[in-house]
Parts: C-alpha cells; structure tokens; sequence
C-alpha cells in the first residue's frame, strides 16, 4: 500500500493479524467443552489477572490473552444469540482493540463485532462505552448484545435522554417484548431495569449515545458532590457511526445553559422588518452559509432604526440574525415546528434534534420569524465539542461503512487510523451511473416513472431524499399516480424501526430523508425473514435505492446505496440529479446548463456526461474541504478553551474527591492578599478598609494599620485572621468548617467560569476584526485568552479570602422566616444581574460602572458597601 497507505491506516490488515485469527480458530474447540459456569469462572480469572494493575501492564496482558477472549466471545454469542463471528469479524474487532476505525460494509455485523473488542477491554474493570447514534440503537444493542455479556458475567447498561437500564435476564414468561402494530417487528426487549444514572456508569459496559455522554460529562463538572456525579473516569470508547458523531457532528458544540434575562421584543421586531427586505437588500451567498445587508438594506435599517443601527451593537445584532433566519434557514429542511417550538434537523441524519437551539441568537430570530413564542436567550453555564470530548478517554475506536473518504482527517485530529475490513460475501449491488436532468420538475417526473416500472414488477425501492420538504413533496405525487407507499422522516421517526425492517418487502416503496441511512439493516423479503419472500425478492432484482439528489458529503450517498446489497444480496441504486439541486446550482451548475440549452436537451430527457459527472464530484468534494477546513478552525479555537476547561474541571474534581486540603489553601490565600495589601497600598484609610473586607479587624490593629506597614504588623495581622479562623472553625466544628470551604470553593469556581465564557465568547466575536489590523485572530484569541483566564483564577482566589469569614450559619426555621430584602436602585426598580452596581464601582479595564452580578450581587472587592 506505501507510505500513504500506512499513514492513512487503509492497508490490507488481513496479512497482520492472520495468526492471531487462526489461533482464535483453533481454540474454539477447546471452548466448545465449557459449561456457562465455566466462562464466568474464566471471566472471573481474568479479572482478577488484571485488577489493581497499572493501565500500561494490563494492556500487555488484554493483547496475551486475545485470543482466548475472543474464542469465548464467539462461543458465548452463537450459544445465546445463535450467531457466529466470521473470520472478517474476528479481524475488525483486533482492528477495534488496536484503537482504530473499521470500515465494514452495510450488513457485516458492526454491532456483533464490536462486543469482541467490549468483553476483552470491559475486563480491565475501567469502563467500556459503546456510543451510538441514537436512543432506540443503544437500548436495542444493550439488549440484544446484553445477551453475551451477561452469560460471560459482565454487566451491562444503556443510558437514555430521560432514563437508565441495567441488563437484567428475566426468566421466559417474564421477558416481554414490544411489538409495534402486530407486525413482529421487535423493538425493545423488556429485560433491562431502570437504574439510577451512576449505577448504569458502574457497569462493565455501557450503552448510550454522544449526546448523553457528553452532557453527563458538563453535569459531572457542575456537581456540588462527589455522590451526585456518574461517570467513572473515561477509559475506552467504541463509536458507532463514528463518521456521523466525530465529524458531521463535530462542528457543534454541547451546551448547557440557563435563561438570561434579556428580553425578546426586538427579536419580533427585525423579524417583521426582515420580511419587507427585497433580494435587492441582501447578498445571499449560499456556497459559505452568509448573508449581509448591500447599501439599499443598510438604507432601509437606517430609515427604520437612526443612526443607532450603526452605533448599538444590540441593534445591528438583532438585525444581522433576523437576516440570517429569513434567508439562510428553511422550514421542514433546517427545522420543523413542533408543538408550538422549533426543532433542529439534523442535515446529516434528518432526525429531530430535541434540546438543541441555535446559540447567538438564531434560535429566537427563527421562533420569531414562524411566529412561535420567542424564549428568552441562553447563558452559557457549561460547553465543550464532541471533538474535545472524545479526546478525553485513554483509548479510542470507531465503526462505521463510510469512513474512507474522511481517513485525513480522522488522523489529523483523533490520531485514528482507518482499516478497510473485507466483507464475507462478494457484493453484487450494480451501482447505476447518474441520470441528470436540466431540470427538478423533469427530474421528479423520471423519478415517478421510475418507481412506477419498478414497483409494478414487484421490486422493492427505498427512496432517499435530503430534505423533509422534498420527501413530502414526492409522497404527493406518489398518492396522485396510486402508488401505495410509505414516508419517513423526522416528523413520524417514533415508527423508524417498523417502516425500514419492512422496507425489503415485496412491491414495497419506502420514501425516506436521510433518518434511514443508519444502524438498520434491511433484510430482503421483510422481517422476521421469510426465505420465500427473500427469494422472490431477490428475483425482482432485490433492493433498489434510488437517490433523489446527491449530498455534499460523498459519504452520506455512500451510506444510502449500502442500505441495498447486504451480504451477498441482490441489488442496485442510482441517483437522480438535476442542474437545479442545492448542489449543483451553487457549486458551478450554470457551465453545464448552458450547455443543455445549446444542444437543445428536453427537461425530461436524461444524460450520462463524463463533464457533469466530474462536476458534482469536484463540488462534493470541494464541500467536503471546506468542512474539515471549518471544523479545524472551530478546534483551533476550542482547544484554547479547553485546556482552560480541563484546569478548572481537574480542580473541581480533585476538590470533590478531597484530594485538595482546602483550609491549608485559603489559609495561604488569606496571608498572600495581607500581604499584597499592607507591602502595595500607601494610603492607610485604605489599608484598614480592604484588610477589613477580609476579618473583622480590633480598634488596636486599625490604628496600627493606618500608621505602619511593617513585617511585624503584616505577621501581627496574619496570626489575628489565623486565630479567628481556628475560633470559627470552633464554633461550627471541623466538619462543618470543611463543607463550608467546599461549597464556597465550588461556588465562586462555578460562577467566575460561567462569566468567563461568555467573556471567552465575546473575544471569540471579536478577534476576527483584528484580522484586517493583520493581525493572526487565533494568536490574538490565545494571547487574550491566557490573559483573562489568569485574571480568573486570581479574582476567584481573591473572591473566597473575601468570602469565607463572612459566612454565617443560621437555623433552618430562622431562615425560613428571615425576610430577604430585594436589591433596588435610587428609583426603587428591581436590579437585574446584568445592570450598573448602584455603588458606583468603577471598572479600571472599561472605565464603564461594574455590571451588579460583577460586583454587589457577589459582594466583591471593589464593590463599595
């Protein structure tokens, strides 16, 4: 293969692990004497083999013993789930072991395969995650691959948006299924008990996906103990889909947030002054997502909003955003409204993106512009990317049908090599060249003629669409030409699992967006398998996939023809394109079209072309660079902030564990700020009021402060704020002492972080502009960055000195009827977090009056009493 090859991970692995295959043959028979107390009592060796053992010793021992653990693997699958790993299985879970991504073909057996690498890694007692796409895949895989697990005696979990299961075997008459619409199709088996989150993180192996493993990691690193965290450290994860999760999904950052108390009236109104704006008004430019507003919208702004619109950075955002949703972003393509709320499609997957909003705004402009209740904008509490968090574990491994294309950039960013496994039967899918038309009505006509012939000789087509818009579109000139169909997409996915198993059915049409593209295999004939129906199937030319128009990603195509031909199966896909897709309108459809003007070609007519062949091919790949491009500027940026992240995360949990001796810390700190305040501070009035900020200070010491600032007198006060420590720590006992100085350490972490953020947030916006001082955005983003981070942890340092002393401790019954006075201003309003201190305090940095949540709201230094 060559130096690229081996830099790229794509050569032939089979000549490497062959011995390692064969030895697993040969002990198979050895195997096939054990009894099932004899392979958990094998479990059990092997356990204790590897317990209490550094990391770096037990991956020698994973690698000596293998092959025996996978012979086992294998023997306990074909025992409990009546399936035997092929040999080309055998290699891809080596392959997953070695920390790298399988490629294996639709219907190779992803999910059998990966419980190899699971069972040999889960017995180092560290933890295994198995990360999935979706919710149903990774209840259904626990389940269902549970199975093996809990007859080897490993247990095994699966979390999910609202709940966690631990795999529990019932006995036959209590293990129920879930069948949906009578048509046998299983999609829950019931054996999996609700557990708390923390005890489905103790398990050997855990099933759940990206999403949830990375917001339990946020929540985890805003606990306020040790008992309300879930996760375990994190060790291996094997990752389903792993195109889909680390890179279409990379560019987006998880975010827990909370409201901000801004209000959202001027999001209804740029968004009614949107409306109005003409094409004349804006410059749209589909290939990068912009949009801005040509000199006859800054015309019509200012008409509208004065001067202001220029100087009022509020103004022009909510100008720029309400532009942005009314151009760029679709109904029923980049979201749908459901029950009264916006809900993001997922373009790569189709599937509804519940608890994601738009972040900057965008999310409120869109709810303005469909007229849904406008929610108030988020504060960013806690955030990291799934790129930054899947660098976390110690070891990492991924699966998938489509991940040759992306083998660049998966090296690059997650040093994973990719591996090509062969497929156990030779595939037969005949993959049709394009047929292009001149235009989307022609195309859409060919397209119902096309399932019309075909469905007509009884063979089964699964029709994939890139929008919801388009899916529903073709279903109703499916109804007007009585072809008798099914829709999919992800406004009725609760039914995903029935529509695609039945999907290989005889004379079966299935319209579906890319939702279907993922973890269902769709057997020939229907399921359960019927081996007439299969043959009948398969006589009729087996599964058609055909493709209503290419995706930007060469991958996701890839993914939509490998839902036909499966393991030996009969089969064929083709796509229908026309010059007026997304894809070929922006990226240089114009050249071809003139083209067809010139010859004359009819819209319905069709052509096979070498040069528009060529074309789409270029532009996808063109995307496909553009993408990375964006994904490795957002890491740029990200990993900036994450090294931040994982200082301030480290210490949180080095705090809660109770590996940080807290008293001696703010002990330190306490002496340190005496110090800087009597050896920099000329003014004595002033001394004793910030030493008085810190410790009730006796008449004595004040007068002694104001006159001298001696060591002696620095040592005086230093024992004096020492000796009231130990008196408070007295009256409120040593135990209660250390939970105080937790929850007051946590406290004022989590609230300077928070700011920080958002902080971090706002440079992010406006290093870009320093790009045309010539200046590089991401040195300047590094250098601002490092600067306010160290002026972070000194203000939280100088927050706790100035807190700890004045905490008191009173009563519950005292506090529940203490009557808290509300905070006003001169003119008796309520102030909001985000309003001037009313003392005044003058930021030196701004020259501007401290923000309230700056300054009184947490009682800092500055704040004037």
């Amino acid at each position: 293969m060559g130096f690229f090859g081996k830099l790229l991970g794509t050569e032939n692995p089979v000549k490497t692990v062959k011995p390692s295959i064969d030895r697993i043959n040969e002990l198979e028979r050895k195997f096939e004497r054990f009894s099932h107390s004899e392979f958990q009592e094998q479990t059990r060796k092997w356990q204790a083999q590897l317990k209490d053992k550094p990391w770096e010793d037990q991956k020698i021992i994973l690698d000596e013993i293998l092959p025996e653990a996978f012979a086992v693997v294998r023997m306990a699958a074909h025992r409990t789930l009546g399936q035997r790993h092929y040999d080309e299985q055998l290699i891809g879970g080596v392959m997953l072991h070695q920390g790298k991504i399988t490629e294996m073909k639709t219907g190779e057996g992803k999910t059998l395969t990966a419980t190899l690498a699971v069972y040999l890694n889960a017995l180092a007692g560290r933890g295994v995650h198995v990360v999935t796409v979706n919710d149903y895949l990774s209840r259904r895989d626990a389940s269902w691959m549970g199975q093996v697990y809990h007859y080897l005696g490993l247990s095994t979990a699966a979390i999910q948006h609202e709940a966690s299961y631990l795999y529990s075997e019932k006995s036959a008459a209590e293990a129920q299924v879930t069948m949906e619409g009578g048509a046998g199709v299983q999609i829950d088996v019931l054996n999996m008990a609700p557990v708390t989150r923390r005890e489905a993180y103790a398990a050997d192996i855990l099933y759940g996906t990206n999403n949830e493993f990375g917001f339990d990691y946020l929540r985890d690193n805003m606990a306020p103990s040790r008992e309300s965290m879930s996760q375990r450290d994190l060790h291996f994860a094997i990752v389903d889909e792993v195109d889909s999760i680390l890179i279409d999904e990379a560019r987006t950052p998880l975010i827990i947030s909370a409201p901000d108390a801004e209000s959202t009236d001027l999001y209804r109104e740029f968004s009614g002054f949107a409306k109005t704006l003409a094409p004349e008004d804006y410059l749209l430019e589909e290939k990068h997502r912009q949009v801005n507003y040509t000199d006859k919208g800054f015309e019509k702004l200012e008409l509208k909003y004065g001067q202001e619109i220029y100087s009022e950075i509020k103004l022009r955002h909510h100008a720029d955003v309400a532009l942005r949703a009314q151009t760029l972003f679709r109904l029923d393509r980049d979201y749908v409204v459901k029950e009264g709320e916006i809900v993001i499609v997922d373009e790569f997957t189709g599937r509804l993106m519940f608890g994601r909003r738009y972040s900057e705004g965008l999310h409120q402009a869109i709810e303005a512009k469909e007229g849904v209740q406008v929610k108030q904008e988020s504060k960013t509490l806690a955030t990291v990317t799934f790129q930054n968090y899947f660098r976390l574990y110690k070891k990492l491994a991924g699966m998938t049908g489509t991940a040759l294309t992306e083998a660049e950039e998966f090296h690059k960013i997650y040093n994973l090599d990719v591996v090509e496994i062969p497929t156990h039967k030779d595939m037969i899918r005949a993959d049709l060249p394009d047929s292009i038309y001149k235009t989307e009505n022609g195309k859409f006509e060919a397209i119902i003629r096309e399932i019309r012939d075909r469905h007509n000789k009884g063979q089964p087509i699964l029709v994939g669409t890139i929008s919801i818009e388009k899916n529903e579109y073709l279903s109703e000139m499916l109804k007007k030409t009585g072809v008798k169909h099914e829709i999919l997409n992800a406004k009725n996915h609760e039914r995903e699992a029935h529509i695609i198993a039945q999907a290989g059915r005889f004379g079966a049409v299935t319209l579906a967006t890319n939702i279907a593209g993922r973890g269902v295999d769709i057997l020939l004939g229907g399921n359960p398998p019927d081996p007439e129906e299969s043959k009948k199937v398969g006589e009729a030319g087996g599964l058609h996939i055909l493709g209503t128009e290419r995706h930007e990603a060469r991958r996701i195509d890839n993914q939509l023809r490998g839902r036909a031909g499966r393991q030996g199966d009969p089969g064929s896909s083709q796509f229908f394109i026309s010059l007026d897709d997304d894809l070929m309108r922006i990226f240089g459809g114009d050249r071809v079209k003139k083209m067809m003007d010139t010859l004359g070609v009819e819209e319905d007519q069709p052509i096979e072309n070498s040069l528009v062949s060529k074309s789409i091919e270029n532009a996808q790949k063109k995307i496909e660079g553009f993408n990375f491009d964006t994904r490795k500027h957002v890491l740029d940026f990200d990993d900036v902030l994450n090294k931040q992240r994982e200082t301030i995360y480290n210490r949180r949990r080095r705090i809660l564990k109770g590996e940080i001796d807290l008293k001696e810390q703010i002990l330190q700190k306490i002496s340190s700020e005496i110090n800087n305040i009597m050896t920099t501070e000329d003014d004595g009035e002033i001394r004793v009021k910030a030493l008085g900020g810190i410790f009730p200070i006796s008449p004595e010491l004040q007068q002694k402060v104001k006159n001298s600032s001696s060591e002696m007198l620095i040592s005086d006060l230093t024992n004096e704020a020492l000796k009231l420590y130990e008196h408070k720590e007295q009256h409120l006992t040593p135990r209660f002492m250390r939970e105080i100085e937790k929850v007051i350490t946590l406290q004022t972490i989590d609230n300077f972080w928070m700011e920080h953020l958002d902080t971090m947030d706002h440079l992010r916006q406006s290093v870009r502009l320093r790009g045309y001082a010539q200046k590089d955005p991401l040195v300047e983003y590094k250098q601002d960055g490092l600067r306010l981070f160290e002026q972070m942890l000194a203000a939280i340092d100088r927050t706790i000195v100035y807190t700890i002393f004045r905490v008191e401790v009173k009563p519950r019954e005292e506090m529940r009827h203490q009557h808290v006075p509300v905070q006003t201003n001169s003119e008796g309003k309520s102030i909001g977090r985000n309003d001037p201190c009313p003392c005044g305090a003058i930021n030196p940095n701004t020259g501007k009056v401290y923000k309230y949540k700056h300054c009184g709201l947490i009682n800092a230094p500055h704040h004037k009493q």
